[in-house]
């Protein structure tokens, strides 16, 4: 079976990076314990085919497009990835107004006519994971 659990946690890792509790949880069933489990994940860490840096690297950098750093740091938490990880991952998603601009662009491409639908783009922004901070540059103009 040990052999087996490695093979099944090989063809996972071949299709994508899976953070160490994403592939804990998905081989957990073909496991006949959790000490073999943790023993695998350990060996799989050491040839370095786990990474959760490599895997919140390569999430951030195809998500960084569309959300905004708080949202991408509650998806990484939520894969249970380290903070440290996070914060070194989400620096390198590049920054965060540069890219709230081109969602703002690419949804609304024009300003906001009245208070109303200020708050209605504010609120799109929001939900993406911009921080205020950001939205606020974008919804004003600056640094364009």
């Amino acid at each position: 079976m040990p052999d087996a659990l490695r093979g099944q946690a090989l063809k996972f890792l071949a299709r994508r990076e899976y953070s160490r509790a994403e592939l804990r949880a998905k081989l957990a069933p073909h496991a006949e314990s959790e000490e073999q489990l943790e023993r695998l994940l350990d060996a799989l860490q050491a040839e370095h085919l786990l990474s959760d840096q490599r895997y919140a690297s390569q999430r951030v950098a195809a998500r960084a497009g569309r959300f905004g750093n708080s949202r991408l740091k509650q998806e990484l938490r939520g894969q249970g990835v380290a903070d440290e990880d996070i914060a070194a991952a989400v620096a390198e998603g590049g920054d965060e107004t540069a890219r709230c601009r081109q969602v703002w662009q690419k949804k609304f491409k024009a300003a906001p006519a009245n208070a109303e639908e200020r708050a209605k783009q504010m609120r799109f922004l929001q939900y993406r994971g911009f921080s205020t901070e950001a939205i606020r540059r974008v919804l004003r103009g600056e640094d364009e």
